[in-house]
């Protein structure tokens, strides 16, 4: 079953339960897909890896407007709760990324390589390294963290 499917059912599904939240992310994916499909240049097909990539472009926006309504206290809670579970919805139909301790090792033995301990003006060497050679597999803020607790 496509992820197409996959979120058509979803709907139904929601719709049919009243379920508000699940009904509105899938809504949204699906107009960031016709989106991506409308812009300028696209000249693919609508498959998997589009919604895969669509998905990981609005999950990172929804983390990042997430941290700045946490800032904002109890005001922002509500908002901050509606996009964790935008996210944490969304991330079966991503792929998994790596962990920090798996992180940690690729940085520590990147750095290594490079042979650069202890220089934090090479953060940015270390970092493109990984990112070329594991992109996919990283999460790219957790990359950056570690990177500088390491050289630092």
């Amino acid at each position: 079953m496509t992820i197409k499917e996959e979120l058509a059912a979803e709907l139904r599904d929601a719709l049919k339960t009243k379920d508000g939240p699940r009904r509105d992310v899938i809504r949204q994916i699906e107009t960031e897909v016709s989106l991506a499909r409308s812009a300028p240049g696209f000249g693919g097909v609508v498959d998997d890896a589009l919604y895969r990539q669509v998905i990981a472009s609005y999950t990172k926006k929804m983390e990042k407007a997430r941290a700045e309504y946490v800032g904002f206290g109890e005001q922002g809670r509500a908002m901050a709760d509606k996009l964790a579970f935008e996210v944490s919805y969304l991330q079966r139909w991503l792929p998994r990324k790596l962990g920090e301790t798996e992180t940690r090792e690729m940085v520590r033995a990147t750095i290594a390589d490079l042979d650069v301990a202890g220089d934090q003006k090479s953060a940015g060497r270390v970092i493109g390294t990984l990112m070329k050679t594991h992109g996919g597999d990283l999460d790219g803020a957790l990359v950056s963290r570690i990177v500088a607790e390491e050289l630092g």
